[in-house]
């Protein structure tokens, strides 16, 4: 991989909708944690699983974006850990989503909107132009 393979019209393109995408799931799992103080004295909203699951939800989304940042300067490492992070993450979004009563439904419906924003960003991770400029050499 080359400077220029990085700097390719379609490269900047697809990692600037992946930020895009990331940053939209930072500003959720962001509001999420403001919304828990503002109301962390109604307990049936802001259960002990909410605090858990938004306080992990809102490292995974900075973790992402520090990928992100290091896949588009060229880390191979950082674009392998970002492809993932995103996987494994819609898929604990979707346990949260189908496991009843554990959650509360505005969680539900937060984590559906994270992995919309996380399906995204898998999409174009795992497209072909970007797997084609990390494939290995």
């Amino acid at each position: 991989m080359t400077t220029t393979d990085l700097h390719h019209p379609d490269t900047r393109r697809a990692f600037r909708t992946v930020r895009r995408l990331v940053f939209v799931y930072l500003g959720l799992s962001a509001l999420t944690m403001v919304a828990a103080v503002a109301l962390r004295s109604h307990t049936d909203l802001i259960t002990p699983a909410v605090w858990v699951r938004g306080t992990i939800v809102l490292v995974g989304a900075a973790v992402a974006l520090l990928l992100t940042v290091r896949a588009a300067r060229g880390s191979r490492g950082a674009f392998r850990r970002l492809r993932i992070i995103s996987g494994v993450m819609l898929v604990a979004i979707a346990a949260i989503i189908a496991v009843p009563g554990v959650f509360p439904v505005w969680m539900k419906i937060e984590q559906g909107l994270c992995g919309l924003a996380l399906a995204g960003v898998a999409a174009v991770i795992n497209g072909r132009q970007l797997r084609t400029l990390f494939a290995r050499p």
